[in-house]
């Protein structure tokens, strides 16, 4: 299942980013249980959190379809009809939680609703470009560019964001998302997840080395 692959992947980039002096994980969660769009923004914002990174795997209706991708939020809508879907169903993970958005706490729906600022969307691209430079050493890419759309769990206000998708998986609740089997079987080694969480630590600290204004503003 997604949320196990993606637990397991995000545990191990916790690790990395502990074990760098210069840097600390706070996780959303790290037990199997559900947290909200909202509870995950206000989880950033009461940490301060100078990055927000939220890992996936994706799923599909055909089986040809797999490679790793990189999102993050857009001020001027999708760049493709594939991202425009994606935030579509990311965006709608609090319904099956059975969470209404609008019963949130005001502060949170406010962050949920409101754009970030320009340089913030400017440096998720940039982070979102280093960590797909990483991921195209342990992954086939499924876009070679970072894509952009309105994802909600990326509207962390002046919270550089990005989404990572790790590849395809199949979902087990929807009968027609069969996904990539061999990309599913990948997904579920350690030492793959072990090589993503990697990919993505390097493309963290390689933004960060090249641009310390995230530190620093």
């Amino acid at each position: 299942r997604e949320k196990t692959v993606v637990l397991q992947i995000a545990k191990r980039l916790a690790a990395l980013i502990n074990d760098d002096p210069g840097m600390k994980a706070i996780m959303t969660r790290n037990t199997d249980h559900f947290v909200s769009l909202g509870g995950r923004v206000a989880i950033a914002r009461r940490a301060k959190a100078h990055l927000l990174v939220s890992i996936h795997a994706d799923a599909w209706i055909k089986a040809s379809a797999r490679g790793s991708s990189v999102f993050c939020l857009s001020e001027r809508g999708a760049t493709s009809a594939a991202a425009r879907w994606l935030a579509k169903n990311q965006n709608e993970s609090d319904l099956i939680g059975g969470v209404n958005i609008a019963s949130v706490d005001r502060q949170v729906a406010s962050v949920l609703v409101d754009m970030t600022s320009s340089w913030t969307i400017s440096y998720s691209l940039g982070l979102g470009a280093s960590v797909l430079n990483e991921m195209k050493s342990v992954n086939r890419l499924h876009k070679k560019h970072v894509e952009q759309a309105g994802f909600a769990v990326l509207k962390g206000q002046g919270i550089p964001s990005i989404l990572v998708e790790t590849g395809f998986i199949s979902n087990s609740n929807e009968a027609a998302f069969i996904s990539n089997p061999t990309e599913e079987k990948l997904l579920i080694n350690g030492r793959h997840q072990q090589k993503i969480a990697q990919a993505i630590y390097d493309g963290i600290r390689k933004q960060v080395a090249a641009n310390p204004s995230l530190l620093t503003g």
